[in-house]
């Protein structure tokens, strides 16, 4: 398939926090639900049937709120470089947000989970600030709250344009949400990319509001723990799926395709290549499958790099997705176009720029010219 076919001249850019068109997000794409919904045994299938009705009634809910234009409460005139953090108790029901049980400052309890989602929008919040300067979300200071035990057996984790929200999992299949701190980070970075570029959530474009997602819950995660591109697993999800599960992950930006391999599950349907680009009406067009290619783009030119992959190669694709030029209908090649151009105009003619372009060549996306004289 020829990628460089897709970029078109000119694109239609949306506002920033132009909330119109965001998306309902959840960690857990629909299809492994649906796979699961359909297995033999009921402690399986019934909570992802559960899962997936749930899921299906917040994508309604969410498309109706920004079509009505819900308006965010305002920040702080100056931004703090602290968090301001709140978490909720759901109370295994589906109303949000639910009991306060902890604010930002108090002190650890006895709930893992309330702990957890605490440490990771503090580990998210953080990241985005010592390495790109943003502050929060919105790059104002916005608050972030999060409500864990949501629902009975929940099967996910979604940002629902406003919050965080955590499923406790089945047990069987998935652990509890807030396990993976990249699952946090994965769900948040939605919420950046809400309030940036706004990546229309299909196709190629949504597969591109995926891999942000990814791509940042994995820096997250290795910015958290010290570990530069080398030490770094590569995975989102580690830690979430239970025993009976083969697997590893959710995702691997490594090598697309090998996160589990299991009965029930299913096989990771992710490419690596646009040579094994997967077309479907599903999934909002492939969204989280296809994010596979942009996903090993970046692993590929982080690991060229070396060192901590939220710096140089976490720098360039931060700078293209909040630098203005990122079209909200994007494709895979008009996004890395505008990568190879931001490693210019950031580092210069160098081995930033030669990373970026050959990352991109090696998933099958090539011919990409610079544009900062146009930037």
């Amino acid at each position: 398939m020829d990628a460089n076919a897709n970029a078109r001249g000119h694109r239609r850019t949306a506002a920033p926090g132009d909330r119109r068109t965001a998306a309902f997000c959840t960690i857990v794409p629909p299809h492994v639900l649906d796979k699961l919904a359909h297995a033999d045994d009921p402690a399986l299938a019934e909570p992802a049937r559960r899962t997936l009705e749930r899921d299906a009634l917040e994508r309604t809910r969410r498309r109706i709120t920004t079509v009505r234009g819900v308006v965010a409460a305002a920040p702080p005139a100056e931004p703090s470089d602290q968090p301001r953090r709140t978490i909720y108790d759901a109370q295994h029901t589906t109303s949000l947000p639910g009991r306060k049980v902890r604010g930002e400052g108090d002190q650890a309890g006895a709930d893992a989970s309330v702990n957890r989602a605490y440490d990771g929008l503090g580990a998210t919040f953080e990241l985005f600030l010592k390495a790109y300067g943003r502050h929060s979300i919105d790059g104002s200071g916005l608050p972030l709250n999060a409500s864990v035990h949501y629902s009975d057996d929940y099967n996910n984790a979604f940002w629902d344009g406003e919050q965080m929200v955590f499923g406790d999992g089945d047990g069987e299949v998935f652990l509890d949400f807030t396990i993976p701190i990249d699952v946090m980070a994965h769900e948040l970075t939605h919420g950046v990319t809400q309030y940036t570029a706004n990546l229309e959530y299909f196709g190629q474009s949504g597969a591109l509001n995926e891999s942000m997602s990814d791509v940042f819950g994995s820096l997250v995660k290795q910015h958290a723990l010290g570990h530069s591109a080398e030490q770094a697993d590569w995975l989102i999800g580690a830690g979430l799926l239970a025993e009976r599960v083969t697997g590893v992950a959710l995702r691997s930006l490594k090598a697309p395709g090998t996160a589990y391999d299991d009965d029930v599950l299913g096989k990771d349907p992710q490419p690596g290549t646009m040579d094994d680009y997967v077309r479907t009406s599903r999934d909002n067009g492939g969204v989280h499958i296809n994010s596979g290619i942009p996903n090993h783009a970046f692993y590929l030119a982080a690991t060229a790099l070396g060192g901590n992959a939220w710096e140089r190669a976490g720098q360039i694709w931060y700078d293209v997705l909040t630098g203005g030029e990122l079209a909200f209908d994007a494709q895979f090649a008009d996004f890395a176009q505008l990568t190879v151009a931001a490693a210019q105009a950031r580092y210069g003619e160098g081995e930033e720029q030669a990373a970026v372009r050959e990352a991109w060549a090696e998933v099958g996306i090539t011919d990409l010219r610079s544009r900062v004289g146009a930037r």
